[in-house]
């Protein structure tokens, strides 16, 4: 066991030499700075009644859940969420966890064993791939978003248990999936479909629904929807929606469900408020995506190559992970948050920064922003 830390020292120093050493920078609760990095895409984090509601919640069960769902963890608050989260999602029940990350391992392990093949697009976030790998099953990395290269991969498993996992809008570049393409593909050969509409569920889709749900697809019996709690809704945790049999049998049997100290009462009530905003926010919805297509517009004037925004997110091509680091440091440096993704976390090998757009920042901020990314570009 001697030398394990000159190892990891001998690791740092090559990801130092390579742009790769990312850094933890606490912010504080009065940070000035206007956020182009976090997930809170309609500004419901700091919403009145949310926090009103979560600070009820509070004091009626104290800091913490005290233990995992089917011990102590598990409260009204947490029946109340997932009866509207499956109404709202159209499924037929709902399942929270502590986090959209777990719910995604949950999912994909509890729909493929060892026997199965899983079909992985090739954008998926680390949640899915990690999911993949821990089922046992088969997997076969697909073209991105490619319904045809979907049914080719199926054709040639006939027989076998398949399911096909992807996001609806990927959280890299911030592009929307051909659902409707791509379940016409997994229902003509039997295949189950597993979407991740994390970034999708408050902003696509009628009462902000998600992406499934905009593509005309809620409620499918061969479709089950995870998302997250902590990006439209401002909050945290997971949920994993489809098929009462499928969220008897993540109860009974998902490890990542049994053994995870339930999200605390607090946290799930302020969810449960921040959705019942969602549900009616058209407006919010409706500055977020003039938000994003005067982003996409301002900044491929200027020159950059930018991605067209299907929801909240897009990216900006940089020339490499050195230079990502640097125009995200200099824009942070004049008050500017923007994310900065680097291989391994990007699936093509290119540096970028992402943008994550919020209808809660005022417009002159917001357009300010705009002006100091172009400002300090490298």
């Amino acid at each position: 066991m001697a030398g394990w830390q000159e190892a990891l020292e001998r690791q740092a120093r090559t990801r130092a030499k390579a742009g790769l050493t990312r850094t933890l920078r606490p912010r504080s609760a009065g940070d000035p700075v206007i956020d182009l990095a976090g997930n809170d895409y309609l500004g419901l984090a700091v919403h009145p009644e949310v926090i009103a509601a979560s600070v009820r919640a509070l004091r009626a069960y104290g800091l913490g859940a005290t233990g995992s769902r089917l011990v102590r963890g598990s409260t009204e608050a947490h029946s109340a969420l997932e009866t509207e989260l499956a109404d709202w999602l159209g499924a037929e029940q709902a399942l929270v966890y502590s986090s959209g990350y777990l719910a995604n391992l949950g999912a994909v392990r509890a729909l493929a064993g060892p026997d199965a093949v899983i079909v992985s697009d090739s954008y998926n976030h680390a949640s899915l791939i990690d999911g993949c790998k821990s089922s046992g099953a088969q997997v076969v990395v697909a073209p991105h978003a490619d319904p045809a290269a979907l049914a080719a991969i199926l054709g040639a498993h006939p027989g076998q248990a398949c399911v096909y996992v992807t996001e609806s809008v990927f959280s890299v570049d911030g592009d929307l999936a051909p659902l409707a393409e791509l379940h016409a593909v997994t229902a003509a050969h039997d295949t189950l479909l597993l979407v991740d509409d994390a970034h999708a569920v408050g902003i696509l889709g009628a009462e902000g629904a998600g992406g499934v749900a905009a593509a005309g697809l809620a409620g499918e019996p061969d479709v089950i929807v995870t998302a997250t709690l902590s990006k439209s809704l401002g909050g945290a945790g997971g949920v994993v929606a489809g098929p009462a049999a499928l969220i008897r049998h993540l109860v009974d049997t998902g490890r990542t469900f049994i053994y995870d100290t339930a999200p605390p009462p607090a946290v799930v009530a302020g969810v449960h408020a921040a959705l019942r905003v969602t549900r009616a926010a058209d407006d919010r919805r409706a500055v977020l995506a003039a938000r994003g297509e005067l982003t996409a517009r301002r900044l491929g004037a200027a020159g950059f190559r930018v991605s067209r925004p299907a929801a909240g997110v897009l990216s900006v091509l940089a020339p490499g992970p050195e230079a990502a680091v640097t125009w995200a440091a200099d824009c942070r440096d004049r008050g500017i948050a923007v994310g900065c993704f680097r291989p391994p976390s990007t699936p093509d090998g290119s540096s970028r920064l992402r943008l994550t757009l919020n209808a809660g920042i005022p417009a002159a901020e917001f357009e300010r922003a705009l002006d100091v990314i172009v400002e300090c570009a490298p």
